[in-house]
């Protein structure tokens, strides 16, 4: 381990800072260029949405003066590049940290970015692909009754876009975390395990306030992947405990209830997708 002064840990602060600021420049320089093109994968949820609703005329408008330049040519290519330059970031991080760690920990340096960033990314993914068309979809349905006509203004739909997107990529984050505060023995699995219900009650607090929608199905749709994630986080903090301790996992039992699990879940969505729920026998229907 290295001793390091505090203006020694305030220069290589400033040097890794300016690194980051580095590649994240040169990324939104590309993401700049194919603006137009970014702007459209980042209204491609929300035009999804609004086709789903089968409202006619719904679409997004612009209503300030620079509202359109600073959304397509600001916001876009900086939301880009934040998420492409995850890794760079994110090694600069580690590369800054490393001094101070000893040199079994400092293994986990190719783990740490690549299980960090993916899982950012895969949060993004989550949020793109699921949370949020399907959230946008519910928002914009609730007056269709009523013959209320969604026009809604880019820089409001993107700073919901933009919100849900950090705030679902920074939660899946959550594994890596227990993993870290393991490895640091600041928590074990076993008390994890013994305040999950804490955990999972701030899980669902947390999903209501980054989903944009108050319905159930939406919070769900967001506090069950969370869910799995810390009882992930768990397993792999129990991975290392028994590493430290020189025992081995169970994963003949561990995969058998494992296939267990999985073959129920494909069987109860199997059922689901051909028959309906019924009040008599047989409780279901084609």
């Amino acid at each position: 381990m290295l001793r390091m002064s505090i203006l020694e840990h305030l220069e290589e602060l400033r040097a890794r800072i300016i690194k980051m600021l580095y590649g994240l420049g040169a990324i939104f320089i590309i993401c700049l260029y194919e603006s137009d093109k970014l702007f459209e994968i980042f209204m491609a949820p929300g035009r999804d949405a609004m086709r789903r609703t089968g409202i006619p005329g719904a679409d997004f408008i612009a209503i300030h003066l620079m509202e359109q330049f600073q959304v397509m040519w600001v916001w876009t290519p900086l939301v880009a590049s934040l998420f492409l330059a995850s890794p760079w970031i994110l090694w600069q991080v580690w590369a800054f940290l490393s001094p101070g760690l000893y040199r079994r920990e400092k293994k986990w340096a190719i783990p740490f970015v690549l299980g960090t960033a993916g899982l950012f990314l895969l949060g993004g993914a989550f949020g793109y692909f699921i949370a949020f068309r399907y959230g946008m979809t519910f928002l914009l349905g609730i007056g269709k009754g009523a013959h209320v006509l969604p026009l809604i203004s880019i820089e409001d739909y993107f700073d919901r876009f933009v919100d849900m997107m950090l705030g679902i990529g920074v939660a899946f984050e959550l594994p890596v975390l227990l993993f870290f505060l393991t490895l640091l023995r600041v928590v074990s699995p076993r008390f994890l395990l013994r305040h999950s219900d804490y955990v999972i009650l701030a899980i669902v607090v947390l999903a209501a306030i980054i989903t944009p929608t108050p319905d159930a199905f939406n919070l769900m749709l967001f506090a069950a992947p969370m869910c799995v994630l810390f009882f992930l986080g768990i397993l792999l903090s129990y991975l290392l405990v028994l590493k430290r301790e020189k025992r081995r996992f169970p994963w003949i039992a561990f995969l058998k209830w494992l296939g267990i699990a999985v073959a129920l879940v494909a069987a109860a969505a199997l059922i689901a997708d051909h028959y309906h729920p019924a009040w008599r026998w047989p409780f279901g229907v084609r």
